[in-house]
């Protein structure tokens, strides 16, 4: 989406306002919302609520080592073959800077994934100053999260999470981060808005928007209510020069309690529900066809044979309007609804069906891995040389971020500076033929990958378009 800009560092700081706006923290309760009533209220101060919190907030500093071609031949096999490798990659170090908010005592730490994304060596320091190493637990691109483990021998203050469900347009917050690198800051604002979502480019579209002043910098940083609780972890802005135009975007906590108890049990990769349904969302002439009320829900368009919405019942044509009683404004609000249910937990969707509405019960579990990977590297003489092809499945699919009924062969990984690589190949590439013959396995690719015609003939599906290819 143009303007889009994602945090690439983040930190803490103080922009006070002013006077006793929170005298003890214990003592605000949740519900306890009010309008400023006289000048004094204008004139509260966040700072006892600052002091309380901020030593949870921490910065995150990643360093990635990259290779700098210094020759436009340098990685390509034929070149060095003939020539050999006289002309070396150049190393580079890149250093990046990011927030990241302690949720538990014992120095866990949850930050965005685009922080730490690739980094070699990772590090936090406190608000004191004091610097520690860490290891990445798990994390996650498609929900832009990752949760740190500091490595430290004491007690770290720590950030409650909040309920974000609880939370409300108009409710007032503050982000802590470290924009451009300043140092620790505090800014003031409000929650703006809810479940929105088209604002990365992920799979995830269900965030919490507000106007406080988010910039680069502030990413892995806290969006906090006035009980000193986490709400989100800040993410996203959108800005035409890079800088806060008051458009700025947070994971909610609800979200970011499941990733992190995942974490907590070890989990190498986090598994969402899968439901076998595709949705789409409701028009104002599919909710008028249909007879709803409002435009909102999740409209199944259709459904996986076997799966787990087609066993509960769900068809194509019904809509989706709430979850567990909560409703669901658009399809990325389901996924998020369902994510945050958690896998083997039961839910109660809420359908609507020729203009009637009823519950049916669905039961969440992982993608399966209906079909063996068997995941084979393809080298030789031929256009497929460098790459790493699976039979795709549920599960494989969604690791590939890939429509879960997805079917056939698929590229999984292509090799740098391959011949696949150069061929224009990508991961995700579904192989449809080969010279004529139909491609049902990775066996199929192996065996006709051997052969050695006088040229080749490639057919494959690539985001939904067929794409036809002769190399000689």
């Amino acid at each position: 989406m143009r303007g889009l800009k994602l945090n690439l560092s983040a930190c803490l700081a103080l922009v006070v306002l002013s006077g006793p706006l929170v005298s003890s923290l214990p003592a605000v309760a949740e519900d306890s919302r009010a309008v400023p009533q006289s000048r004094a209220d204008v004139q509260a101060s966040f700072a006892p609520l600052v002091k309380e919190t901020h030593g949870a907030v921490v910065n995150v500093y990643a360093e990635r080592i990259v290779q700098r071609r210094t020759n436009p031949f340098a990685g390509d096999p034929f070149f060095e073959q003939f020539f050999g490798q006289r002309f070396p990659n150049r190393t580079e170090k890149q250093s990046s800077l990011g927030s990241g908010v302690i949720v538990e005592s014992n120095g866990t730490v949850v930050t965005n994934n685009h922080v730490v994304e690739g980094a070699d060596d990772i590090k936090v320091a406190l608000s004191d100053g004091r610097e520690f190493p860490v290891k990445v637990l798990l994390k996650d691109e498609r929900l832009d999260l990752a949760v740190l483990k500091i490595d430290a021998k004491e007690s770290l203050p720590v950030l409650k999470i909040a309920d974000s469900d609880r939370i409300e347009v108009g409710d007032l917050v503050l982000a802590i981060g470290n924009p451009f690198g300043v140092g620790q800051t505090v800014t003031s604002g409000i929650v703006s808005g809810l479940a929105r979502n088209q604002v990365s480019e992920g799979d995830f579209g269900f965030f919490i928007q507000t106007d406080a002043a988010i910039n680069p910098g502030n990413s892995g940083g806290a969006l906090m209510n006035m009980n000193g609780e986490l709400i989100g972890i800040n993410t996203a802005i959108f800005s035409k020069g890079g800088g806060s135009n008051g458009v700025g975007f947070a994971i909610p906590a609800n979200l970011v309690k499941v990733f992190l108890a995942a974490a907590d049990r070890g989990a190498k990769n986090f598994e969402r529900p899968y439901v076998g349904a595709t949705f789409e969302p409701v028009t104002s002439d599919v909710a008028e066809a249909l007879g709803l009320k409002r435009v909102l829900g999740a409209l199944v368009v259709k459904t996986v044979e076997g799966g787990p919405a087609a066993k509960a019942g769900i068809k194509a044509g019904q809509v989706v309007t709430a979850v567990n009683g909560i409703p669901v404004e658009h399809p990325d609000a389901l996924n998020y609804r369902l994510t945050t249910s958690g896998v083997g937990k039961p839910v109660t969707l809420t359908v609507v069906d020729e203009g009637r509405e009823h519950d049916i019960s669905l039961s969440l579990s992982g993608a399966p891995e209906t079909r063996p990977r068997e995941e084979q590297v393809i080298s030789g003489q031929n256009p497929f040389s460098g790459t790493t092809v699976g039979n795709l499945s549920p599960k494989l699919a969604y690791e590939l971020q890939m429509a879960t009924d997805a079917t056939g062969v698929a590229i999984t990984k292509v090799a740098d500076g391959s011949v696949a690589e150069r061929l224009g190949f990508k991961a995700k590439d579904i192989i449809l033929s080969i010279n004529g013959q139909t491609v049902e396995s990775t066996a199929d690719v192996v065996k006709i990958t051997r052969t050695q015609p006088n040229f080749w003939r490639v057919e494959i599906n690539r985001d939904g378009q067929t794409l036809r290819q002769i190399f000689r």
